[in-house]
Formats: structure tokens, C-alpha cells, sequence
């Protein structure tokens, strides 16, 4: 069975050591040389960072994060063990982990290492999909003549190189499409390398929680179970037709991903789907000015991200969670699309005079999606509002002022509420 040591990266047969190194890291699979799509996954990002930075924390719990009332960026897997797991609500996380050490994300600096880890990748391949800072696609087909190694052999080369020149480790999963490369990635976190070949593919999704599917989240879950189906081995019963019947476009993709299909190719300029932007108060709040003032400062975050990428959106979300952790979410479609945060902020304070009730809240939202070009944006005025026009000139004003003399050169009155 083809054989590869991680640690010496020697290939070999058969051998549960390496035969250089002795090394008990192998890797052995039949379409180990193979395979060539992957994903890469840092091993608890911007914790390890930190750790690597602060040399002192090493064994210690690190959580990364806002304050008591924010939620958890990530966390170190000392803390996971403890059941810390991003995304929960900080509160939560330091009873379950009170001596934990708490640290503010430091996104530039996380931003820099990400950058070198993609240059590491662009000298494997050129088609790589970046999902966030820490982890990304690599189609590696036809690489292997280039680099006079098959994808398996350079994919290690690249974590190794991770731990050795930036004191970071990562986690791959190699297959023959994402959903199953992503699959393989989580499998055996942290420093993990799996595989899943053609042939185990069916065998190995059988028994597996439909859960395991990337981007189907507890609503669905629910959904799916009432519908009687749990595993891969439920989908597998249902015909395409009443599937998408059902469930729709979800349907059909449950349908091919229940036979381990996807055909999505590894692309590098994947379209921003969605700009947002949202923030979780210190305390839960009701105050109309402070609320007020924080659909300002967001309307106005999510307008230059926009402004900086040359796009506009056609749809304004506002995104509210109560102090029970409730959601509400509300979204107008605009008849024009805009990058105005002008626009925006009127949008999201309409949205949010609609909401029955009134609080308190622990976190407020803005975001634009069903996003065009800056070209198609804000053409025509509003007949209902003849002052559009003149706010949006001084808009433009305001971003050329700020251009020129800095982002504090000039505010509005509300952002500082």
C-alpha cells in the first residue's frame, strides 16, 4: 500500500514506520498519490498565534475574543476540552474554563501570518479558494510533473513547512472533490492528515449524521429529521425528485452529496456574496440614541467595504439578538442597489421601527447582499426623497475628505452617540 512519512516525507510500501526516520507519522492509503483536491485548516488559528507569540501561554487555556459580553472567536484546544467551542457566548465559555486566558483578537496580525501561509500555497498551486484566514481549497491536479511530486507529498511538505518556519500547525484533507476534502480535514484535528479515496466513499458516508454536511446548520437538521432523515443512509432512500420536492435547491444538493458528488471546482475568485457588519454591546440596552448610533457607525462600516471593493447591494438586513439570545432578522429589498451608507443606515432604522417591542438588546447588525457592480448603484433619485441627492453629494464629500486627511478627519453627529 502506497506509504508517506510526514515528518521525512519519504514514500515508501507498506510500513507502519517510516523506514528513514523511523517516524510513526505515516500516512498510508491506496490513492494516497492519487488524489489532488484539498483543504487545509489551521489548528485553532488565532489562538495558536497568540501562543506562538506569547510563549508563556503554551499550556494554558486561550480563548480569543470580545469581553463577558462578546462570544468566542476560537479557542485553544486546551480550552476545547474544557467545551469551548467558537461562537459560544463568553459568559458561557469562562464557566465552563474560569482560568482561561482571555485576548483580544489582533486581526492585523492574523491577517499578516495568513497572507505568508498563502504564499506557500501559491508556490503548490495556483488554484486555491480561501474560506477565511485559516483555511482554504488546493486543486493540485497536474501539479505532480511540476513539482516532481504527487499532491499528497507536497501538502505535507506545506504543513511542515507551516510548523518549521511560522510555529504553526495545520490539518488536511485529501479526496476527490471539496465537500469530501473538507469532510477529511476535521477528522483528526489538530496536525491531522486524512483521506477518503473513490472506492470507500459510499462506505464511508453510510452510517455518517447528516450533520457532517458543511453549511447545514441546526435549522435544517431540524427540518431533516421531522422528515425522518439522520444519516446519509436515510438520504440514500429518498428519490432526487421528492427531495427537491421538499427541501428545493437544498434537495438536490443533498441528493448528490448523499453519493459523495460535487462538482464544484476549486476557484480562486469566488464572488463576496454578503458585506456585513455587527457589533455586541458591553450591557444589553434599549436606549434609542445609543442603538441609534450604533445603525450609524455599522450603516457607515459596511458602506466603505463596499466603497473599497467597487460593489453595491440591492438588499439591507438588519440583524438584532435580545438579551435571550432571541433572533430577529428583517431585510428590504431597495429598488435601486446602493453603497450609500446614508441609504443604508434609513433602510436599517425603517427595518428597525418596524420591530414590535422594544429590547433590551445585546447585539445589533447591518448588511448588504444580492451584491452588483458600484457602476449599477445609486442611478436614480427617490421622487418621495428630493434631499437624496444632496446627502449623497455630501457623502462623496465626507469619503474624499477622509481620503485625503484620515478616517477621524470628519464624523457625523450620531456616530457619536
Amino acid at each position: 500500500m502506497p506509504s508517506l512519512c510526514r515528518d521525512c516525507l519519504t514514500r515508501f510500501e507498506d510500513a507502519p514506520r517510516c523506514p528513514s526516520c523511523r517516524s510513526p507519522r505515516v500516512l498510508m492509503h491506496d490513492e494516497l498519490f492519487e488524489l489532488s483536491i484539498a483543504h487545509m485548516d489551521c489548528d485553532a488559528f488565532y489562538a495558536s498565534v497568540e501562543k506562538r507569540d506569547h510563549p508563556e501561554l503554551m499550556d494554558k487555556p486561550v480563548i480569543i475574543g470580545g469581553g463577558r459580553r462578546g462570544v468566542v472567536s476560537t479557542a485553544c484546544y486546551v480550552a476545547r476540552i474544557r467545551g469551548v467551542h467558537s461562537a459560544m457566548p463568553m459568559f458561557k465559555a469562562l464557566k465552563l474554563c474560569p482560568d482561561a486566558v482571555v485576548i483580544k483578537p489582533r486581526m492585523s496580525v492574523y491577517a499578516d501570518v495568513s497572507k505568508q501561509i498563502r504564499a506557500m500555497m501559491e508556490e503548490l498551486t495556483p488554484d486555491i479558494e480561501p474560506l477565511s484566514l485559516d483555511e482554504a481549497f488546493l486543486d493540485l491536479t497536474g501539479t505532480a510533473r511540476l513539482h516532481g511530486a504527487p499532491p499528497a507529498v507536497m501538502l505535507a511538505r506545506l504543513v511542515k513547512r507551516m510548523k518549521d518556519e511560522l510555529g504553526l500547525t495545520g490539518s488536511i484533507g485529501l479526496s476527490h472533490n471539496k465537500f469530501l476534502a473538507k469532510v477529511a480535514s476535521d477528522l483528526e484535528k489538530p496536525r491531522g492528515f486524512s483521506v477518503i479515496g473513490k472506492a470507500e466513499t459510499a462506505d464511508f458516508l453510510r452510517d455518517k449524521p447528516v450533520g457532517l454536511i458543511w453549511g447545514v446548520g441546526q435549522v435544517t437538521q431540524t427540518a431533516l429529521k421531522t422528515a425522518g432523515i439522520h444519516t446519509f443512509a436515510d438520504l440514500l432512500r429518498w428519490e432526487r425528485e421528492d427531495l427537491t420536492a421538499r427541501f428545493g435547491s437544498m434537495g438536490e444538493r443533498l441528493w448528490h452529496l448523499a453519493r459523495g458528488q460535487d462538482r464544484r471546482r476549486v476557484s480562486a475568485n469566488v464572488p463576496v456574496k454578503s458585506v456585513s457588519k455587527e457589533t455586541t454591546f458591553f450591557e444589553d440596552t434599549s436606549d434609542p440614541d445609543i442603538l441609534d448610533g450604533h445603525l450609524w457607525r455599522l450603516s457607515e462600516q459596511v458602506a466603505d467595504r463596499c466603497k473599497a471593493k467597487g460593489i453595491a447591494g440591492r438588499v439591507v438586513t438588519l440583524k438584532l439578538k435580545r438579551a435571550d439570545f432571541s433572533l430577529i432578522s428583517r431585510r428590504l429589498a431597495l429598488r435601486d442597489a446602493t453603497q450609500m451608507a446614508d441609504t443604508v443606515y434609513r433602510t436599517s432604522r425603517g427595518l428597525f421601527d418596524q420591530v414590535e417591542g422594544r429590547g433590551p438588546y445585546r447585539l445589533i447588525g447591518v448588511g448588504l447582499s444580492h451584491l452588483v457592480s458600484e457602476g449599477d448603484a445609486d442611478r436614480s433619485g427617490d421622487l418621495l426623497d428630493p434631499d437624496g441627492a444632496r446627502r449623497s453629494r455630501a457623502e462623496r464629500a465626507t469619503d474624499e475628505i477622509r481620503r485625503k486627511f484620515g478616517a477621524d478627519a470628519i464624523r457625523k453627529g450620531r456616530s457619536l452617540r
